[in-house]
C-alpha cells in the first residue's frame, strides 16, 4: 500500500496503523528525511516499510514512487491520498493566483496523479482500494479556509466520479473528512487560545480530535469490510457538521 504526505499528522497515523495490521507500506512525502524516521520506526516494530521522496504535484515523481512500490513489495493494492498543502488562510477573493495554483496542484491534481499512476497497478492484482483524505471543509464553509475548502470539496467530488468510473473494475474509491485534527498544519486553528476556544464551541464532543482518530475509518475503507462500500464520504469530526463551522 502507499500513503501520501505519511511524514507526521494523519498521513503518519494511518501509516503505522496500518503497519500495525500487517500491510507493507510505501510512505511518500516531499521531503525524504520526514518518511525515513516513520518507516525505521515500522520497521523497528516488525513491519515492513519503504520511504520515498515524492512531491504529488509533478506527475513524473508519482509515477516514479509506484514503480518503486512495485519494485519492493509487487504492487500496489490500496492507495491512501493524504498529501496536502494550505498557503492562503483569508478570505478566499484575497488569495493570490499563485496560492489557488499551489492548493490545486497538491490537494486536487496530486490525488488525480496517484491515482493514475496506481489503477494500472491495481488492475494486475485483480481490484483495490483508494481512500482520499477530503476535509468537513469541503462540506460546509469556515472562516479563512475558503480556498482549502473548494478544492477539499472538489476531492469528494472526484471520489464520487471515479468510484463510478471503477467500479467495474472492483476498485473501491471513497473518502474519510476530518474535522479539527491536532497536527502541525492545522495549527492556525487551535494554537493560539481564542482560536481553540471558537473551535472547541463548535464540536459537540468538546475535544479537538487526534490522528488516531481517524485510522479507525481509514483501516475500514480500504479493507474486506466494506467490499461493497464505494463512493462514500465518512465524516470524522466530533459531530461539529451537526451544529455549524467555526
Amino acid at each position: 500500500m502507499v500513503v501520501t504526505g505519511a511524514s507526521r499528522g494523519i498521513g503518519e497515523a494511518i501509516a503505522r496503523a496500518f503497519a500495525s495490521e500487517g500491510a507493507r507500506v510505501v510512505l511518500a512525502s516531499r521531503k525524504l528525511e520526514g518518511v525515513e524516521g516513520v518507516a525505521a520506526g515500522i520497521r523497528e516494530g516488525g513491519g515492513e516499510a519503504l520511504a520515498v521522496a515524492c512531491h504529488t504535484g509533478r506527475e513524473a515523481e508519482v509515477q516514479a514512487l509506484m514503480a518503486r512500490a512495485r519494485e519492493a513489495f509487487g504492487g500496489v493494492d490500496v492507495l491512501i491520498n493524504n498529501a496536502a498543502t494550505n498557503p492562503h488562510f483569508g478570505p478566499v477573493l484575497e488569495a493570490s493566483e499563485s496560492q489557488w495554483d499551489k492548493t490545486f496542484e497538491v490537494n486536487v491534481k496530486g490525488y488525480v496523479h496517484a491515482i493514475r499512476a496506481a489503477v494500472p497497478l491495481m488492475r494486475e492484482r485483480g481490484g483495490g482500494a483508494i481512500v482520499n483524505v477530503a476535509s468537513v471543509a469541503g462540506l460546509i464553509p469556515h472562516t479563512g479556509l475558503g480556498v482549502y475548502g473548494v478544492l477539499k470539496a472538489a476531492v469528494l467530488m472526484l471520489t464520487r466520479t471515479l468510484a463510478l468510473d471503477l467500479a467495474k473494475e472492483n476498485i473501491r474509491v471513497n473518502a474519510v473528512a476530518p474535522g479539527l485534527i491536532q497536527t502541525r498544519f492545522s495549527e492556525a486553528l487551535w494554537l493560539q487560545p481564542e482560536a481553540r476556544e471558537r473551535a472547541l464551541a463548535a464540536i459537540p464532543q468538546g475535544r479537538i480530535g487526534q490522528p488516531e482518530d481517524l485510522t479507525g475509518a481509514v483501516l475500514y475503507l480500504a479493507g474486506d469490510a466494506a467490499k461493497f462500500t464505494t463512493g462514500a464520504v465518512l465524516v470524522v469530526d466530533g459531530g461539529q457538521t451537526l451544529g455549524g463551522a467555526y
